[in-house]
């Protein structure tokens, strides 16, 4: 088996299929529905023995490095992102091949927005690395 982390970006993607307000714009309805159809990914993936993890992020965000040795860490909360740099929530998935890794993307992508109407947003797939790359 392996893993892969599935990317959900705050109206993020190489193109956005349709336009949709930010989350705090819908009605409290399509809201619910919404975070009932990530549950039910989850308890998908559960009965399958592919979950992993699944967490929703909010949008701030700080950037942090290390200071040095008698430093405190450096922060920042800029420069502002782009948008669709911003990560919205992930899923950790651990299935047997790509193909699977993709169906189950796809079927997240699926999520209710606005109205009931699906969202078919972009689902970044990466596969979590398991060994280290080879040293030239």
């Amino acid at each position: 088996m392996t893993k892969y982390l599935l990317l959900k970006h705050y109206r993020g993607g190489p193109v956005p299929h349709r336009p949709v307000p930010p989350m705090d714009q819908w009605e409290p309805e399509d809201l619910e529905a919404h975070i009932a159809f990530q549950r039910h990914v989850c308890e998908l993936l559960e009965e399958n023995g592919e979950f992993v993890d699944a967490q929703a992020l909010t949008p701030t965000r700080t950037w942090v490095r290390y200071g040095g040795p008698d430093a405190a860490p450096v922060t920042t909360d800029g420069p502002l992102p782009e948008t669709s740099d911003l990560i919205a929530g992930w899923f950790m998935i651990d299935v047997d091949s790509y193909e699977r890794a993709l169906e189950v993307a796809a079927y997240a992508s699926s999520e209710p927005g606005p109205g009931g109407t699906p969202l078919y947003e972009w689902i970044d797939v990466h596969e979590v690395m398991t060994e280290m790359p080879p040293q030239d």
